[in-house]
């Protein structure tokens, strides 16, 4: 069975690397491919190659994960708060949209960080990252303040969750300097632009953990900037290979070794840095 990675570009991406490890480790007669699509042919791909053809399932990643709904027959729950598909399960041939980003990322956070119930957390950023990560966090800690450019977006983004939310300009960002936990959802921080960071370095203090699900390249600009502050760090790696895990155990019923996947992901994003 053949599952595959659809966005464009995928080139340099560590996800057939992380999955082939874990069919391997299961003995599990699959293999994962990078699908790297152009716009004009995205609608024919998922049809002729997820739909219709030798597939187990796929992932979606940018620019697709909005634009590949209207081509899907049903979208889950996690998909629908999250305004954004990951994941594409097919059953009964009828294409599913999952979200599994926000369970993925609550999960490497409540691993690092600890209990999550009384913390004050600032995510910056109101695009498709944060709205997964937003409904998984706001009903379960004390504060969630959302801070974006458009401040109408982040605005949209905090009426929509439960729980004890506000929202703010990317501008104004004063509100860390009383936070216990940091997350970048934006893209700033991504390779190539390694040596931007999306907010001020004065902003951040030594009891403030910071997540940047950034993860190429390691330890962004922002990670350095709190590790010079004191502040403990959590790079996007983890994330990604635990949305991964919640994909696999959604195309296969069976739950992956998350370190299995981890290593091989570490392992070829070194390669792709050298």
């Amino acid at each position: 069975m053949n599952f595959y990675l659809l966005g464009y570009p995928v080139t340099h991406s560590v996800s057939p690397v992380m999955h082939n490890a874990a069919f391997m480790e299961l003995g599990l007669p699959h293999r994962y491919y990078m699908l790297e699509v152009k716009p004009e042919m995205l609608a024919e791909t998922i049809y002729e190659k997820i739909k219709t053809g030798s597939c187990g399932g796929a992932n979606v990643t940018i620019p697709y994960k909005i634009e590949v709904i209207k081509h899907l027959d049903i979208l889950m729950d996690s998909a629908r708060k999250a305004g954004a598909v990951n994941t594409i399960e097919i059953k009964d041939d009828q294409l599913l949209g999952h979200n599994t980003d926000g369970v993925g990322g609550v999960r490497a956070l409540r691993e690092k960080y600890g209990k999550l119930s009384d913390a004050k957390i600032v995510l910056l950023g109101a695009g498709g990252a944060a709205r997964a990560l937003a409904n998984e966090l706001a009903p379960m800690v004390q504060e969630l303040t959302v801070l974006n450019r458009s401040v109408e977006k982040a605005r949209i983004l905090s009426d929509s969750l439960r729980g004890n939310t506000s929202y703010g300009s990317l501008y104004e960002s004063s509100v860390i300097k009383s936070a216990d936990i940091l997350i970048n959802t934006t893209p700033v921080g991504i390779y190539p632009y390694i040596d931007e960071s999306p907010i001020e370095s004065s902003f951040l203090h030594p009891d403030l953990f910071v997540y940047d699900i950034v993860y190429n390249p390691l330890k962004t600009k922002l990670l350095k900037q709190a590790e010079s502050a004191g502040a403990r760090t959590l790079g996007g790696l983890w994330m990604l290979v635990y949305q991964g895990v919640e994909s696999f155990k959604i195309w296969t019923g069976i739950e992956p070794r998350a370190e299995t996947m981890y290593v091989a992901a570490l392992n070829a994003l070194q390669e792709i840095l050298r």
